[in-house]
Order: C-alpha cells, then sequence, then structure tokens
C-alpha cells in the first residue's frame, strides 16, 4: 500500500531510542525527510546515522521540556527541510511513585516534560499546516490514559489530559485538513519497561524474567509488544490512507485496557 508521503517533512521528539525512534525510522521507510530530537547527542547521532540508511534525516541535540530548544530545533528542522507536515510528540515517562511521594516540583516537571511539549510543539507547526491545509499530528501517550497505574500517578494524571487535548485540538483544526490523533501504547519493550520492572519485581522479590511472564500472561495476545509496532501505526496515521481519522486515542496494547469505551 502506498501510504502517500514520500517527500513528507516529518518531526519525531525524543527520538533517539525506544518508541521515537520506532516511529522516525517507520516514517523514513515511507519516505518522508524526518527531523529528529533528544538529549543524548551519542545515542542521536547513531539513530540519525542509522535513518539516513533509509532517507533523509537531521538530528538536533534538545530537551522537550524547554520552550526554547523546541523553537530552535523547529527553526532549524524548516531551514533544512522546509513546512513540517507531520508531528509525532513522545516523552519519557515522569518518576514511577504514587501520590504521597510527590513533591510540587516532580508535579511540575511532569507538567512540562509531558504536557507542555505537546502545547509548544503543535503551536508551533500548526500555522503552516493551516496555510496548506494538511497535517498530521500524533501523540504517544500511554494505556494509564484509559486505565490508570497506582505507582503511574502523574502520568496516569496527564495522559488522560492529553486524550482531551487530541479531542479538542481535532475539532478545532479539522476544518484545516488537519488530523490529530493519540496512540495509548500499551506494554512495549522498550527502557522504561525495564524502569518499571526494576521497581515492581524488587517490591515482589522476583526477577525481571518472572515480572516479564506475569506481564505478558495478562495480555490477550500474550506477548510484550515491539517499538517496531508503534512505529507502523504512527506511520499509518500519518498517511493519506488515514485520512478520515482524527480526534482518536487509539489503543495499541495487544488488548491489555479491559473497558470498552
Amino acid at each position: 500500500m502506498d501510504l502517500g508521503t514520500k517527500d513528507r517533512v516529518a518531526m519525531v521528539a525524543a527520538a533517539s531510542k525506544g518508541l521515537g525512534k520506532a516511529c522516525a525510522v517507520a516514517l523514513a521507510q515511507e519516505g518522508c525527510k524526518v527531523s529528529i530530537c533528544a538529549r543524548n547527542a551519542e545515542e542521536l547521532e547513531k539513530t540519525r546515522s542509522e535513518i539516513e540508511a533509509r532517507g533523509e534525516a537531521i538530528a538536533l541535540v534538545a530537551d522537550v521540556s524547554s520552550a526554547s530548544d523546541l523553537e530552535d530545533w523547529y527553526r532549524r528542522t524548516i531551514d533544512r527541510f522546509g513546512q513540517v507536515d507531520i508531528l509525532v510528540t513522545n516523552t519519557g515517562g515522569p518518576p514511577v511513585k504514587r501520590f504521597m511521594e510527590l513533591s510540587d516540583e516532580s508535579w511540575l516537571s511532569g507538567v512540562e516534560s509531558t504536557l507542555m511539549n505537546v502545547v509548544r510543539l503543535s503551536r508551533l507547526i500548526i500555522p503552516g499546516m493551516r496555510e496548506r491545509r494538511w497535517g498530521r499530528i500524533i501523540r504517544l501517550t500511554s494505556l494509564v490514559a484509559k486505565q490508570p497505574v497506582d505507582e503511574l500517578t502523574i502520568s496516569s494524571t496527564l495522559r488522560a489530559r492529553l486524550s482531551g487535548l487530541t479531542k479538542t485540538m481535532a475539532n478545532q483544526v479539522g476544518p484545516h485538513n488537519i488530523t490529530v490523533n493519540a496512540i495509548l501504547t500499551g506494554h512495549i519493550m522498550t527502557d522504561r519497561q525495564y524502569a518499571l520492572a526494576d521497581v515492581r519485581a524488587r517490591e515482589r522479590w522476583i526477577t525481571h524474567e518472572e515480572y516479564f511472564a506475569e506481564q505478558a500472561a495478562e495480555i490477550p495476545l500474550r506477548r510484550i509488544g515491539e517499538p517496531r509496532e508503534i512505529g507502523e501505526v504512527v506511520a499509518f496515521l500519518a498517511s493519506e490512507r488515514a485520512s478520515y481519522v482524527t480526534g482518536v486515542s487509539l489503543q495499541v496494547d495487544g488488548g491489555l485496557i479491559r473497558s470498552t469505551m
């Protein structure tokens, strides 16, 4: 299937590894010119080289919680490739803690890194998308937006808010042929999964292998997902083939979320 994304310009945040990298690779494979950012220069450069084996790419060091870093990334992207057609927002997860363990500083940091980067990047790219009457905004969030997890208090709170923003933004930019969607990722084998395994396995005095086996047993597909499987869904949502899909918080979780709504 031709996804119709050849030569589209895509920005993918926090893309040096994990889900962000998988999304950037998938978009490059579909012919996009890809701009990625992350904080770790060494990992970022390695990923840029991998993406360039598939197409054009640039990589810029940026902290997604910094408004000035995001603006610099955006400006340097359009200087190199032109106006942005596809935006994929993504961040690492906030601290793994329960409510009474969290300080005001933890909450404020979570808002900056998890919510405000989406707001700021969207504000930067929407004017150009409106002028060209074409755009795709895709945000990676988490299953905790619909099925909260006790020790992911900040993430559970803010991811749900992102689903609300997805719907309201889709309503407002839809007349300009811009779609806005969120992906509620399930258990995907990334560094975040290993960080959660460290906490949960230690609490229960079990090994990582035992923890991951128990986790997989709870998923109807009986396995933990691969980053590639998120990247391929993002590539579809970014395409011409998904032109009538907007305002959706799509579960990509192997069936883990139990609710019907």
